[in-house]
């Protein structure tokens, strides 16, 4: 067995602790599983590290050497690892690390940038977790992030990442072109939320609140959803193309054949679109630029949305801050 970090910490804890017993509470770990991890160590390190007592634990002479050690190297490897972090948040003065959710903004986004500086790298991660995105932007992983949130709840990582808000949507209902509401309805009308008590759903996966928004507001409305399939994008058109589901949207979800979108009366649900950074990544200069460029992609991304439908695009949203930074 190869000498490890995770093997001098636990040395380090017993030292600290005093006992098997209560460096297996600090370490979270049962006593045996501790004991059991030290006793190889020690056969790593070819010699006892810890005299066992009535009074708890005391290093031997070899276990004084490796906790002189271990104490000069585990801060030193915190450091580096904190340095590397800062140095991967504060590099790239050129390019563009983008994360982002499902959606049309992102690719709209992309474009931009790279319309916009041609040569400059961009490069994208995706991910259905919101936090997930942030936490990469916060350690430094990712420049920016561009997600969604509920109404008005907090975006993820608030003390660490500043953020403004983008754009909001009323959110939207996806019907089958042969839904009988689609057929119905003139393209400028709404559907009240209510008309679609005996319809299953489907939306996609969030770590967010959206799931008891929704839920609250199908209870304001009188009804429990009898049924939600909760899936990836492809699937959830999909199902809402073949009658299974009718499924939820933004407003600036893109056309697709088959499917038919209307807002629901009285905006029950409201998607905010948010763009995070570090405020003290080295892109942070950019952020006012980069902003810009993700409000632009969102209006055009509504225009063409609206103009297919037949609706007429919303303004884009005021350039309100959704949170400080920390």
């Amino acid at each position: 067995m190869d000498l490890e970090l995770r093997h001098l910490k636990i040395v380090r804890a017993v030292a600290d602790a005093g006992s098997l017993t209560r460096a297996a509470t600090a370490l979270g770990l049962a006593q045996p599983a501790l004991s059991t991890q030290l006793k190889r160590i020690e056969r790593t390190l070819g010699g006892t590290l810890f005299v066992r007592g009535r009074e708890g634990v005391r290093p031997t002479a070899l276990g004084q050497l490796v906790l002189e050690r271990a104490r000069v190297l585990l801060p030193a490897v915190c450091e580096l690892q904190e340095e590397a972090q800062r140095f991967a948040r504060q590099g790239g003065a050129r390019g563009y690390r983008l994360g982002g959710t499902h959606g049309p903004l992102l690719g709209g986004l992309v474009d931009r940038l790279a319309h916009g500086e041609p040569g400059v790298p961009v490069t994208t991660y995706t991910s259905w977790s919101e936090k997930e995105v942030a936490g990469s932007v916060a350690d430094g992983r990712l420049d920016f992030a561009l997600v969604g949130v509920c109404g008005e709840s907090a975006p993820p990582e608030p003390g660490r990442l500043a953020w403004m808000e983008v754009a909001r949507d009323p959110v939207h209902v996806m019907l089958a072109e042969d839904h009988p509401l689609a057929l119905a309805r003139a393209p400028r009308d709404e559907v009240e939320l209510a008309e679609l008590a005996a319809e299953a759903w489907t939306d996609v996966p969030g770590d967010g609140c959206f799931g008891d928004c929704f839920a609250a507001a199908c209870v304001r409305a009188g009804f429990t959803p009898a049924c939600v399939y909760e899936t990836d994008t492809a699937s959830c058109v999909h199902l809402v193309q073949v009658g299974r589901a009718v499924g939820l949207c933004r407003a600036t979800f893109p056309v697709t054949p088959g499917v038919v979108t209307r807002p629901l009366a009285g905006t029950p649900l409201v998607w905010r679109h948010v763009l995070g950074w570090h405020p003290a990544a080295r892109v942070a200069a950019r952020a006012a630029d980069v902003l810009g460029h993700a409000r632009a992609a969102h209006a055009e991304a509504l225009a063409r949305s609206a103009g297919a439908s037949g609706l007429r695009a919303a303004a884009p949203a005021s350039a309100a801050a959704s949170a400080s930074a920390a």
